[in-house]
């Protein structure tokens, strides 16, 4: 199901599903809603501003979900020391991750993911997106989207009392606004899909079945997922019959044959994630699919601390702020691939997640725009700025650095993962060139399920580490086309 943060706000009232494998997202907006079994994990109050946190209830959403933050919409966004002083937690915009991942030399240069695409799947979508997108831009004057929406089978009209397609409106908009505010003139390719995706198989046919017709139809250089479902969902899985899982892998296999980056979200609750109910975390260490899948790159969740300016003020952690924390471990389906040989030490014999890791904390969360119906509570018109974390923002935005390579490149670099560890091993013996920067602290145990920790070179909290983007894009563009 779509990457669902582990505790988010929701209204009891009505259902609404939260996004699984994502993030939260904080929504700072609307008035207050009546919330129940409040947690006492973290709650979060402003001056004036209702707030609580809700354990994660519902099962067909996304990685991200609604906000959790309930308060007074904001019309635009605000600093970050406001936040801070406000609300208590740092809020970030996409101007500020261009300075701290230091892409404004590349743009200088011409590197903006020109006559590249992104392609970003999503059940339902959002019935707003192509105005919200022009919103987000002239907010931080950005060049206007080339954004194509494509519907794949009947997806149903957009109900504003439906929190399950609310949910996916809100994942949907997160997706494309953070693809694009990286990769500001790539081509993006909204595939919208008529079922929900959730824990095993559900939703995710649809899903493939788009990603390989755009695939065989030469539409994308990279698919970015903000979805996955635990492992052990899938039917058969506690026979040891992985048939229902390995079955859905056509279009990452189609992807290969077509040199298309495919990218899957790690997951939003550390090391263990949801059960078939999607409501109850399992009390173990588990891993989900697609970010499980030796032939897509997972893409873990870190937390920055910047300033104003998108400064950093500390190295960058393990995102794991008490909302959720970055997915990573080893997979109970997939052996481990080739490229991750020389770190069998932390892998054994199984493929190991995450790959990299961006930004994806709610304590440092990134400010979306969206004007659909029901974000507050069902039907209620309430457009406005709200606050989102997980790692379903991590995706897409790693979804843009892909697509910079690309054009970097002049070519799809198709499945990056053996040019991603060799460049991390050249980082190991000391090359300053590779662009990545590793992540030493922080851990990814979560709801009582002890993760891992972070540690030099390659980890299970954050693979990789992050990136310095004027030197990772290049050094991916060259590593990847040998």
């Amino acid at each position: 199901m779509m990457f669902r943060r582990p505790a988010r706000s929701a209204v009891p009232s009505s259902g609404r599903a939260t996004p699984r494998g994502g993030t939260r997202a904080l929504r700072v907006g609307a008035r207050a809603l009546p919330l129940a079994a409040a947690t006492s994990m973290l709650a979060l109050a402003a001056p004036g501003v209702p707030a609580a946190v809700q354990a994660g209830t519902a099962s067909a959403v996304p990685l991200i979900s609604h906000p959790i933050l309930i308060g007074k919409q904001l019309p635009a966004p605000i600093s970050t020391s406001d936040c801070l002083s406000e609300i208590q937690i740092r809020c970030y915009t996409p101007v500020q991750y261009r300075a701290a991942y230091n892409l404004n030399s590349l743009y200088k240069h011409g590197i903006t993911g020109k006559g590249r695409t992104i392609v970003i799947v999503d059940s339902f979508g959002s019935p707003t997106i192509q105005n919200d997108i022009k919103v987000f831009d002239k907010q931080f004057g950005f060049p206007d989207p080339n954004l194509q929406v494509i519907k794949f089978g009947n997806v149903p009209p957009f109900d504003p009392n439906d929190s399950t397609q609310v949910g996916w409106a809100e994942e949907t908009t997160l997706d494309v606004e953070y693809a694009h505010s990286i990769a500001p003139d790539a081509k993006i390719v909204l595939a919208e899909t008529p079922v929900a995706e959730t824990e095993g198989v559900t939703g995710l046919p649809e899903m493939m079945n788009a990603e390989q017709s755009l695939i065989n139809r030469g539409v994308g250089d990279v698919i970015s997922q903000s979805f996955g479902a635990t492992e052990n969902t899938f039917p058969g899985f506690s026979q040891g019959n992985f048939s229902s899982l390995l079955n859905l892998r056509y279009a990452f296999k189609d992807a290969l044959r077509h040199n298309v980056t495919v990218l899957g979200a790690s997951g939003d609750a550390g090391a263990t994630d949801f059960e078939s109910d999607g409501a109850t975390l399992y009390p173990m260490r588990v891993n989900s699919w697609p970010s499980s899948d030796p032939l897509v790159t997972s893409v873990g969740g870190s937390q920055l601390t910047l300033d104003n300016a998108g400064n950093r003020l500390s190295p960058d952690t393990v995102w794991n702020d008490g909302f959720g924390a970055g997915g990573g471990g080893v997979s109970a389906v997939f052996s481990r691939p080739l490229y991750q040989i020389a770190e069998h030490s932390v892998v054994g014999g199984h493929r190991g997640t995450p790959d990299i890791s961006m930004s994806a904390a709610v304590n440092g969360g990134c400010w979306v725009y969206m004007s659909f119906a029901g974000i507050e509570a069902p039907g209620q018109s309430d457009p406005g700025w709200y606050i989102f974390g997980g790692t379903s923002e991590a995706s897409p935005i790693f979804s843009g650095i892909v697509a910079l390579a690309d054009q970097v490149a002049g070519h799809r670099l198709g499945l990056i993962n053996p040019a991603l560890y060799t460049l991390g091993l050249l980082s190991q013996h000391g090359d300053n060139h590779t662009g990545l920067v590793d992540i030493t602290t922080g851990n990814n145990s979560f709801a009582g399920v002890t993760g891992f920790d972070a540690a030099s070179g390659y980890d299970l909290a954050s693979g990789w580490g992050t990136i310095d983007a004027a030197k990772f894009v290049p050094a991916l563009a060259a590593a990847a086309s040998h």
